[in-house]
């Protein structure tokens, strides 16, 4: 049976490719104009960071609501599994190669509108850690921590690195006026749309 551990490894320069290989995928199927941006973020797109081999891709829209009516049918085309019921209700989620639906993840695509808060910090976290690498190894160091510790338990990972995440945001001025999670996202509990 397959798991859905979290597994770090170093960084893989053939990340930025397998990214841009998906991107051209879900360019290919997603209705023309809606999808005004196709972005790489998260740890896999930041050059040298260890990470867990899954890439991280975020789609903005001009209408989440539009999306919502457009998206789910071709991206789940593309073997995605869909979380309906997600409770970040400014966000689409949807998963490529989860357990049970699949052998481990490859893929995470989250589709939100650019004006909103996921497509703003993600991002600006993405380029901070681009142009801090001491930043970089310090959130390298932690994940490595926190991956020992929570090796079997995703969510207690990904909660684990909100206090950090959280305090930098503060640092960059983006401090959240929601509560979230660190910024590799994660399929938790609730209804899924998965392939055939």
């Amino acid at each position: 049976m397959a798991s859905d551990n979290v597994a770090l490894v170093p960084y893989d320069p053939a990340w930025p490719g397998l990214f841009e290989q998906e991107a051209a995928r879900l360019r290919a199927v997603l209705p023309p104009g809606q999808a005004i941006g196709i972005e790489h973020f998260g740890s896999t797109a930041v050059p040298g960071m260890l990470s867990k081999p899954i890439i991280d891709i975020l789609i903005a829209v001009r209408s989440l609501a539009q999306a919502k009516a457009a998206f789910v049918a071709p991206i789940i085309s593309l073997g995605y599994v869909y979380w309906e019921d997600n409770p970040a209700t400014d966000r689409m989620f949807f998963v490529k190669g989860m357990p049970p639906y699949g052998e481990q993840r490859t893929h995470h695509v989250h589709v939100t509108e650019p004006d909103g808060e996921m497509w703003q910090r993600r991002l600006a976290f993405r380029d901070h850690m681009r142009a801090h690498p001491e930043e970089a190894q310090r959130y390298a160091a932690l994940k490595r921590e926190l991956a020992r510790r929570h090796a079997a338990d995703r969510e207690a990972y990904t909660a684990a690195k909100t206090d950090y995440v959280e305090a930098l945001y503060r640092r960059m001025g983006l401090a959240s006026s929601v509560p979230t999670t660190a910024p590799d996202g994660g399929l938790r509990t609730g209804r899924r749309t998965a392939p055939n």
